[in-house]
């Protein structure tokens, strides 16, 4: 017997938020901010003898003041690579955390311990609607976020630790999780505009399929559940999936969303979301990956227990790499989040707990750093 319908839109509201990588684009959209979690630290690396500070930095970008952590060696003397790490989507700062989680997830945080680990510096920052940088000028106006601010920053935040002092601008690399990969694929391959020589990729857990195929394949998954649940008809479902198609084909064809669209499809397409969706739907990251320099090296992974990013999903961006005849590392791994902890269940509810991150994928990124970076 199906849930009274009111209800079951609230449900699918929830259940879509819940399971969306694109979720979090809402919450951006819609002004969500959080407050800078970095501290400026000093430690000792355990490769390299070197010591090591989080310093607290900032760039403009367009009016825009990013603030970030730049992980470098303590002192003059020491030329190191360096690399860029790029949030996922919605408001996840620099070290990976949102104020929409019940407390710090540091999947960022701890990509630049590894890299420092292994004698490399990073750059890690507050993208637009997180952490300190919060939504800056577009606090008014929210509904003219599109792609482009957040290519921008990621152009600058690369130009900005390429001409740091103490790192190597001939051995720079970008690494992007889940969402951010797409933006480290977008600057590997000219679409953000000219970068310093970008000498490795990495994509940890990324997006792999167009946004709007994204949000279509995570809702038809939605239903297809409530259905076997029982908690709707198979009637309701397909005027869902209807809706959904119909939605999708308009908003691909005129950049807009029709208002109030029902079934809570509206809480993640809707006017704060459109022109960034229309835009960023326009990229395939599987097209990307075949525009990549040949012999690019990059670290590509996927996990068994990714319940945001399929490794099926991920296999589109390594038939991209392969046609680019990228230097690819594709890292399978077993039981492992998508904030890159050990947790077969995979939940997100997990994401903050104090679990560990994945010693498989530790060691793939020492290996691919030595050979690469």
């Amino acid at each position: 017997m199906a849930v009274p319908f009111h209800l079951w839109t609230e449900t699918l509201k929830r259940r879509s938020c819940a399971a969306s990588l694109l979720c979090l684009v809402t919450m951006v959209a819609l002004g969500i901010s959080l407050s800078a979690g970095a501290a400026t630290t000093t430690t000792t690396s355990v490769v390299s003898s070197f010591k090591w500070v989080d310093e607290d930095v900032s760039f403009v970008v367009h009016g825009v003041t990013v603030y970030a952590s730049f992980r470098h060696p303590v002192g003059d003397g020491h030329l190191v690579p360096a690399v860029l790490l790029i949030a996922g989507s919605g408001p996840t700062d620099r070290n990976g955390n949102s104020n929409v989680e019940p407390g710090p997830i540091n999947t960022l945080k701890t990509l630049a311990h590894w890299l420092s680990d292994d004698g490399v510096a990073s750059l890690r920052y507050d993208k637009l609607g997180s952490g300190k940088t919060g939504l800056g000028p577009y606090a008014s106006k929210v509904d003219s976020i599109g792609i482009g601010p957040f290519e921008q920053e990621s152009l600058a935040a690369l130009k900005f630790v390429a001409a740091q002092k103490g790192v190597d601008d001939q051995r720079l690399g970008v690494f992007g999780h889940s969402e951010g990969a797409l933006f480290a694929l977008l600057l590997a391959t000219g679409h953000a505009g000219k970068t310093p020589p970008i000498h490795a990729l990495g994509l940890f857990e990324p997006l792999s399929l167009r946004y709007l195929t994204l949000i279509t394949v995570q809702v038809d998954a939605q239903v297809a559940a409530q259905v076997k649940a029982g908690e709707i008809t198979k009637t309701l479902a397909t005027t869902v999936e209807t809706t959904l198609t119909k939605a999708v084909t308009h908003l691909r064809a005129t950049g807009t969303v029709a208002p109030n669209l029902p079934y809570g499809l509206d809480s993640v397409l809707n006017v704060s979301t459109e022109k960034f969706l229309y835009e960023g739907d326009k990229y395939d990251p599987q097209t990307l990956a075949e525009a990549l320099p040949a012999r690019t090296p990059v670290i590509l992974t996927c996990s068994t227990a990714d319940l945001q990013v399929s490794c099926s999903q991920v296999q589109r961006i390594a038939v991209g790499l392969a046609k680019a005849a990228a230097l690819a590392q594709f890292v399978h791994l077993v039981g492992v989040d998508h904030v890159l902890k050990v947790d077969p269940t995979g939940a997100g509810a997990n994401y903050t707990k104090k679990l560990p991150f994945s010693p498989v994928l530790r060691a793939a990124l020492n290996t691919f750093v030595k050979k690469n970076l």
